[in-house]
Parts: C-alpha cells; sequence; structure tokens
C-alpha cells in the first residue's frame, strides 16, 4: 500500500480503534500459489503481543485453514469509514478551480503469522467473546447459553479457529491533509451533509484532525 507521509498513521491506538470499528476485515494470504482472500469477523485482543493478536473462524468445510501459507505472513485488511470527495466543497475550487475529485478513507493492514486451534474450549471462549462483543448493544443481547448445549456443540465442532499474533500495523488515513485549512472545513460541512453514517463518521474524523493540529 502506498502511503505519503502526510496520510500514514502510526499511533497503536489510533490503529487497534480502527480494527475494533471495523471488525470484519479480508484475510489475505497465498493457498495453493494463489492469493486468496476470505472475509472474516475478528476479534483483537490489544493486550496480547507487541502489536495485539487475532482471533477469527472458519468453517470447518473451508479448506483455507489447511492450506494457507505458513511461510509467508499473512494480510488482513481492516476498511474503515470511506466517502466519495467532491471538489465543490473546496472553497479554493471557486477561486483558481485547481481541484478534482478524490475518496477518502481510514484502512489498516495487519500482518501476521496464523495459528490453527481445534481446541473446543477455545472455539467456545472465542465464539462467546466475538457473540457479546457484537450482541452488546442490543436491546435484548442474545448468548450463546441462549441456545442449546447439543445444538451448540455441533456448530462448534463445524469451525476452526484462526488465531493471528500481529507482527506489524500499517495504517493510512486520508483526509486530505494536503489541502488547505479552508479546503479541509469544506469537506467537513459537506461530509456532514451527507446521507451515510461513514461520510459524516469521517467528517468528524477530519475535524479532530483538524483541531488536533491547531494545539
Amino acid at each position: 500500500m502506498h502511503i505519503p507521509k502526510s496520510n500514514q498513521e502510526t499511533n497503536i491506538s489510533t490503529l487497534h480503534s480502527v480494527i475494533k470499528e471495523n471488525p470484519f476485515a479480508a484475510w489475505t494470504t497465498i493457498s495453493e500459489g494463489k492469493i486468496t482472500a476470505n472475509h472474516i469477523p475478528f476479534v483483537l485482543d490489544e493486550n496480547k503481543g507487541e502489536f495485539g493478536t487475532l482471533t477469527g473462524h472458519v468453517a470447518r468445510a473451508n479448506p483455507i485453514w489447511k492450506t494457507f501459507s505458513k511461510d509467508l505472513e499473512s494480510v488482513i485488511i481492516f476498511q474503515g469509514d470511506h466517502s466519495y470527495i467532491t471538489p465543490s466543497w473546496y472553497p479554493t475550487k471557486k477561486e483558481h478551480g485547481k481541484a478534482v475529485p478524490t475518496w477518502n478513507y481510514a484502512v489498516v493492514h495487519a500482518y501476521g503469522n496464523p495459528n490453527v486451534i481445534e481446541d473446543r474450549e477455545w472455539l467456545l471462549t472465542h465464539v462467546n467473546e466475538l457473540t457479546d462483543t457484537h450482541e452488546s448493544n442490543q436491546k435484548q443481547p442474545w448468548k450463546v447459553s441462549d441456545a442449546p448445549d447439543e445444538y451448540i456443540n455441533k456448530l462448534v465442532k463445524a469451525i476452526v479457529g484462526i488465531e493471528i499474533p500481529i507482527n506489524r500495523l500499517v495504517g493510512k488515513i486520508k483526509l486530505g491533509q494536503n489541502r488547505s485549512k479552508s479546503d479541509q472545513l469544506g469537506m467537513v460541512e459537506g461530509l456532514s451533509n451527507e446521507d451515510s453514517s461513514q461520510a459524516r463518521s469521517l467528517a468528524n474524523m477530519l475535524n479532530y484532525h483538524i483541531q488536533k493540529n491547531q494545539k
């Protein structure tokens, strides 16, 4: 991934936040000589390892857990908020017209060597943690224990755990840092008025960036 210096994000807490807010990722690896991507929700343990550890699972019927490269690092891609940016939001566009559309976004690439885990207790702990995390906003959170034990045991046998200690994290946050402050404020206003939660979230991120640089 090409990262201009102005778009590079190295703060581990910020990168972890992007991962936790966007846990459905693309696990990319070499499998049988070909690039293969599987889309998986991950859980991040921030305190395990220098850069954290990711845990997920795949269906036992999915051959990837047997065929992924054990020699080359996997890349797990977490796509954060993103939005189209129209030059009409830039005040400078009215002054000289030197502006074109672009796309702003936040993305994190996590690199690591996966481990396969088939232990039943580990898998139960994992699916409980995954479920509890994503049920926390529900009015009546569903728990794994709500389902019959026999049913859960059958399903657990049908999955395989994937644990990936993160060797390195690469982050890119493209917010128009190369634009003037007036253009950045124009983007905040434009994104805030978009009918998209991602656009509005990106506006908040950009606004935070502007305020931070003023301090």
